[in-house]
């Protein structure tokens, strides 16, 4: 890791020192919740067992791997995973950074409840050669459940015993354990309970959909169990590569530059889409917090609250790098797993110079709570949602932005199927109004972003400034054993996210497509 802090290197290196002088990095191996708080919170003393998952999970090794033995052996192309979050997006790293292995499977990750995306997953894969991984660590998901139910019922209409075909990653006792023992599913796979989901990387969360492509989850473990070795209790501060990365994240954030950018070489282009989560729903809290902006378009200028994390693989051109911030040069791919366990020791550390509680998500819950009581009420309780039709959005829009400036930030909000040339869409907006503004600009789908950047954007600092773009899908499906559908779901979902930023006082535009594509929003976009 090499650093480029300019004029903030002191307050990093005194930050080290203080750490040092507070045996830091000791008690929090010993789990000392009095790190972040003087007085007892629920969520820390039992949500630390990620600091012990290098070694407790290298016991599970066999297991895992005869898993993925089965699944080779059954002839399955495709592993349909049912998560949110953290049950999906270490998984999806997996798939787009180390790839499914000689004759495993491929891995689909479904957390969308966008009929037209379910229904491209369907058409994707072939029932009768699909597993299917229902990941939750309450078991009581909607999005996952909701998913699940579609998935039992296409799989039941093809195979005599569909459950042989379904597996079950959960916390011990949860409803979906017995749902799974009911349905007879062929694995079901306990997770520490003492782990969060977004920390949840090198569980079974993460590690039994990588067993079932392939993966090499040995040489994944070693690469965490050497940082986990490297950022050890006896380790100084100052020479701990996860607490000086915590510094860094946590003394820029103070200093203002809260805008992490990632610059990432094609090696590791995914990996942000999971530091995404760690690092907004562990921090955007309490009025504060650290903005991680993936995927950003580079052209454009920047603003002066910028901090920038580089990763690149050995071989590979390192990025380039604004200042201030930190390049990491992963040895080869398989450091991957070194580098999910730093970003996590660093975020936790984050955290404690924020003075924020880095494992609980309080403000989560109230776009669920409000999204169930759309549900309950057909789409009429709360307050009315004004959206702009995508004819009209050019000139609302302009003046909706006009002071979308550094160090405010734009959120894209995309109640939308997740495709590819969606995703160039807004690539192309968000460079648009970086070039223009130099304000920092993020992408989320829904209702996936949830789970995971939700958290920042109610409870985080107020600069976030959100277009949420809605449409009306193609075609709709029933949601078995439930009297709804999946067209309910999602817009359930999209007006109690916009309901839940107002109650939070943030700004927010809806723009309906219709039944228009994304492709029009590059023709009304004012700039």
């Amino acid at each position: 890791m090499n650093l480029h802090l300019g004029a903030h290197e002191e307050n990093v290196e005194s930050r080290l020192g203080a750490w040092e002088a507070a045996d830091f990095g000791r008690r929090l191996w010993q789990k000392d919740p009095t790190l972040w708080f003087p007085e007892p919170r629920p969520e820390i003393v039992d949500r630390l067992g990620w600091l012990d998952l290098p070694n407790t999970m290298a016991d599970r090794l066999d297991e895992l791997a005869s898993f993925g033995t089965w699944v080779r052996d059954q002839g399955i192309r495709h592993v349909v995973l049912h998560g949110m979050g953290g049950s999906s997006l270490a998984p999806e790293v997996y798939q787009h950074t180390l790839g499914n292995a000689g004759d495993y499977p491929s891995l689909v990750v479904l957390d969308s409840t966008h009929p037209d995306q379910v229904g491209d997953v369907d058409a994707a894969t072939d029932p009768t050669r699909t597993l299917w991984i229902v990941s939750s660590k309450s078991g009581t998901t909607l999005e996952t459940l909701s998913g699940f139910r579609h998935s039992w019922a296409r799989a039941s209409a093809h195979l005599a015993d569909p459950g042989t075909r379904f597996v079950a990653v959960t916390d011990p006792g949860s409803p979906l354990e017995a749902l799974a023992k009911e349905r007879n599913f062929s694995h079901i796979f306990p997770a520490p309970a003492d782990v969060g989901g977004r920390y949840s990387a090198l569980t079974t969360f993460g590690l039994v959909p990588a067993a079932a492509i392939g993966v090499d989850l040995g040489r994944l473990l070693e690469g965490a169990a050497r940082m986990a070795q490297s950022s050890g209790p006896a380790v100084p501060a100052a020479e701990n590569p996860s607490l000086v990365l915590g510094a860094v994240m946590g003394e820029l954030a103070r200093a203002g530059r809260d805008k992490l950018t990632y610059h990432v070489t094609v090696g590791v282009r995914a990996f942000p889409d999971w530091l995404e989560q760690l690092i907004a729903e562990s921090t955007g809290k309490d009025g504060q917090g650290i903005v991680p902006v993936a995927r950003e378009p580079s052209a454009g200028p920047y603003g002066d609250d910028r901090a920038f994390l580089g990763y690149s693989v050995d071989g590979e051109a390192p990025p380039p790098l604004g200042e201030p911030g930190a390049s990491i040069t992963l040895g080869d791919i398989y450091e991957l797993g070194s580098e999910m366990f730093r970003a996590e020791m660093a975020t936790a550390a984050a955290g404690a110079v924020l003075g924020i509680h880095p494992f609980n998500q309080p403000d989560v819950q109230l776009a669920k709570e409000l999204a169930r009581r759309a549900m309950e009420a057909g789409g009429g309780q709360g307050m009315p949602i004004e959206a702009v039709h995508v004819e009209e959005a050019g000139r609302v829009l302009a003046s909706f932005l006009e002071d979308a400036v550094p160090p405010k930030y734009v959120g894209f909000h995309a109640y939308l199927p997740r495709h590819p040339g969606t995703t160039t869409v807004f690539d192309a907006l968000r460079s648009r109004l970086k070039q223009r503004s130099g304000a920092a600009t993020t992408l989320g789908y829904g209702p996936r972003f949830l789970h995971s950047t939700g958290q920042l954007h109610k409870g985080g600092p107020d600069t976030g400034v959100f277009i949420q773009v809605v449409d009306r899908p193609r075609r709709d499906l029933p949601v078995p054993e439930t009297d709804f559908t999946f067209a309910q779901l999602i817009q359930a979902q999209a007006d109690g996210d916009y309901r839940a930023l107002i109650e939070r006082g943030r700004r927010v535009l809806r723009i309906d497509l219709g039944e228009a594509s994304a492709a029009v929003l590059e023709d009304v976009w004012p700039w």
